[in-house]
């Protein structure tokens, strides 16, 4: 159980059900196909040959989403079930997330390079989860930004991330070696950061871990979520505070996005490329949160044990959402012991 509390960490909590209408064409309405294409088919993965099928979706002029399987980890996909992506500015390309090994960090260096016509200037690692940095060694000569948060992250998890990966997704791992971020996000007081012309905005929100960044390609509109928001997807919760993460929500949906890129799950589209988009994802995700955190909170006063919550009842959205079979016993490994606890602890004497 230790190796899956590990890779969950990662995972990214496969967003909550919540009977809301998800995906690019139902969330964006049917007029959205003039303002973003269809998104491409899923990831031709070639498992003989470790090609990872990439695609490149252009969102917004020089803005582009790489679109992961929306699964658990496993040899069938490459174990790349992240969505990762690359702005393109004067002074070359920023990626945003390297994915889950070597491999596809390479693939996803030559599909960015190729496709905007420019070297790779920088990374960006959203989080400290795996799949957000393992694929760095291709980009070892490039500033690598991160939180201060995230690379206190990375050092103290990136042995564990290497076992549980190399475990899960076999030969897809050949030769790869965790190389963290070396450098430490600027973040000025008013969130602007401006890379080779381009006004990004930056935030930094917790909950799904101590250091959700947020990233606002300010004139597109796009925003890439990160871990904060799944879509059709269980959220992964291996260093989860539920409640923190919803308050991250309530402020993340605050922002003017035209098109919000989730960590997991179908990319979402304000209706005619307007914001505000991802009310579907941010819906799911809040409601699967605050079901956890009440069913536990009542299941441990009522005195269940961790097995008799795995066979509690569950609403049946959930149980349609990708990875639940994996994702939801990693729920209640990570998190129901803390509530046990909080059950059993005595109540403060009344004065």
């Amino acid at each position: 159980m230790k190796g899956l509390r590990h890779v969950a960490g990662r995972l990214l909590l496969a967003v909550a059900a919540v009977p809301v209408a998800c995906g690019a064409a139902r969330a964006a309405g049917p007029d959205a196909a003039a303002t973003l294409p269809a998104p491409p088919a899923p990831p031709r993965v070639d498992r003989a040959r470790l090609d990872y099928g990439l695609q490149a979706r252009a969102l917004a002029p020089g803005v582009w989403v790489v679109e992961g399987s929306n699964a658990d980890f496993s040899p069938a996909n490459g174990c790349n079930i992240i969505n990762t992506g690359f702005i393109a500015t004067d002074d070359g390309v920023l990626v945003i997330n390297t994915g889950p090994s070597r491999r596809y960090g390479e693939q996803l260096r030559a599909l960015a390079e190729r496709t905007a016509g420019r070297p790779v200037r920088g990374v960006l690692q959203l989080n400290l989860h795996p799949d957000y940095f393992l694929g760095n060694q291709a980009f070892a000569e490039v500033p690598r930004w991160a939180t201060p948060a995230t690379r206190a992250g990375v050092a103290r998890e990136a042995a564990a991330y290497e076992d549980n990966l190399y475990r899960l997704c076999g030969d897809w791992m050949k030769g790869t070696q965790a190389l963290a971020p070396d450098r430490d996000l600027p973040l000025p007081a008013d969130g602007r950061w401006v890379v080779g012309g381009r006004v990004l905005h930056l935030q930094v929100l917790a909950g799904h871990t101590d250091s959700d960044l947020v990233l606002t390609d300010v004139a597109s509109g796009v925003v890439f979520a990160g871990g904060l928001v799944f879509v059709d997807r269980v959220p992964t919760t291996p260093h989860a505070r539920l409640r923190e993460w919803q308050e991250s929500l309530d402020r993340l949906q605050a922002l003017p996005a035209r098109v919000l890129v989730p960590s997991h799950g179908t990319v979402l589209v304000g209706r005619d490329g307007e914001a505000p988009a991802g009310a579907p994802g941010i819906a799911q995700t809040r409601a699967y949160l605050r079901w956890l955190d009440e069913s536990f909170t009542r299941l441990a006063e009522e005195g269940a044990s961790a097995d008799e919550v795995l066979r509690a009842r569950v609403p049946v959205a959930f149980r349609s959402w990708a990875a639940w079979d994996t994702e939801y016993v990693r729920n209640v490994t990570h998190l129901y012991p803390a509530y046990e606890l909080r059950a059993l602890r005595p109540a403060a004497p009344r004065r």
